[in-house]
């Protein structure tokens, strides 16, 4: 599965001259928890999130003496951003892509074609992916595989997001397609395919 299979487009952007106060507005009446921020040619230059915006931009309790100075807060997202933005390729697989969201720490991957955002994959994108149903999922993969060859060929059988096929032929190279074609299925945990043959032998020797 790669990033262009789970990334929400078009992409809502801001530039360094959107007010923060318009980006929190974006991020809570959208449900976002990013942004990126691309120059005047469309470019990704940064990235605003949740914790941009809230970051020293809540006045202390009056009522409470301060630890430490308070910095004037910024009015622009150009003064909160987080920049340069990490960002990934539309080819990406996204099992890389939620590797980079975990060992950053954040919540959001701005995806770019050259420097130019074409889309996001977010955390929740991918939850959202591995919640589908079981039934959803067989059937995504029956209709990749009946693009690939004849439908009555393969059996489908899918539990918890894992995806066993059977094929009634007994052929290394259409198993090996078969399974790379389920495994690129949204929701897919994992995926392997047997012949008709070897399923009937298994089950055999298991009664």
């Amino acid at each position: 599965m790669r990033a262009r299979d789970l990334m929400t487009s078009p992409v809502v952007t801001v530039t360094p001259a959107t007010s923060a106060k318009e980006a929190a507005a974006l991020l809570a009446e959208r449900h976002f928890t990013a942004l990126p921020v691309v120059d005047e040619d469309d470019r990704l230059i940064g990235i605003v999130t949740e914790a941009d915006l809230i970051r020293d931009r809540v006045p202390r309790d009056a009522r409470r003496p301060a630890t430490r100075p308070r910095e004037a807060p910024g009015t622009t997202v150009g003064a909160v951003m987080t920049t340069p933005a990490t960002a990934m390729g539309a080819n990406t697989d996204v099992a890389d892509v939620c590797r980079a969201l975990l060992d950053a720490h954040i919540r959001a991957m701005p995806i770019v074609d050259g420097a130019t955002v074409v889309g996001i994959v977010t955390r929740r994108d991918v939850v959202k992916a591995l919640a589908r149903k079981d039934e959803q999922l067989a059937a995504d993969v029956r209709h990749r595989l009946e693009n690939y060859g004849d439908r009555h060929r393969w059996t489908v059988r899918v539990h918890d997001g894992k995806v066993h096929i059977t094929d009634t032929f007994d052929d290394e190279t259409d198993r090996h397609v078969a399974t790379v074609l389920a495994r690129s299925v949204p929701g897919v945990i994992d995926a392997e395919t047997t012949s008709e043959a070897a399923s009937e032998n298994t089950e055999g020797i298991l009664r």
